[in-house]
């Protein structure tokens, strides 16, 4: 399968952040847009609330100017965080007496979370969804099916 370089990258990064305990959801600098962007959390003053999905002046500039970070535009990168934050189990913006998940660093939130930021970045890259393991499942069945009727 042909993948994009920023694709490649994203979920290079991803992954170790994951493998390596460094992915935290409400820290700008160590959530899956902060991880993309090599633990930077300058990206946060694209926006004036953590999982908002509205540029502020600077995001604007930078979208209208073509800005682009590690191969994505503000609004990109906006969207990989809703996606992440959402999957995650928060309300969106995030701000003080939100619903979050009583543990942020459990595996199986963060795993939940990063399905779906993968997901989002096949789309965005026009590439079949490489988390999406039926494909799998169908060619065993079918595979099974065809040692029956043997």
């Amino acid at each position: 399968m042909k993948t994009t370089s920023r694709f490649e990258n994203a979920i290079q990064k991803l992954y170790n952040a994951f493998n390596n305990n460094t992915l935290h959801p409400e820290y700008c600098h160590r959530c899956a847009v902060g991880n993309i962007l090599d633990n930077v959390d300058s990206w946060q003053h694209l926006t004036d609330r953590h999982g908002s999905g509205k540029l502020n002046y600077v995001g604007l500039v930078n979208q209208n100017f073509g800005k682009r970070f590690a191969g994505y535009t503000p609004l990109e990168l906006l969207e990989i965080e809703i996606t992440f934050l959402k999957a995650c189990g928060y309300a969106l913006p995030l701000k003080p007496g939100s619903t979050r998940p009583e543990n942020p660093q459990d595996k199986d939130i963060l795993f939940n979370g990063l399905s779906q930021v993968i997901a989002y970045l096949c789309r965005l890259d026009n590439i079949p969804n490489v988390m999406d393991y039926t494909a799998i499942f169908e060619r065993t069945l079918y595979s099974e099916k065809e040692l029956v009727l043997s």
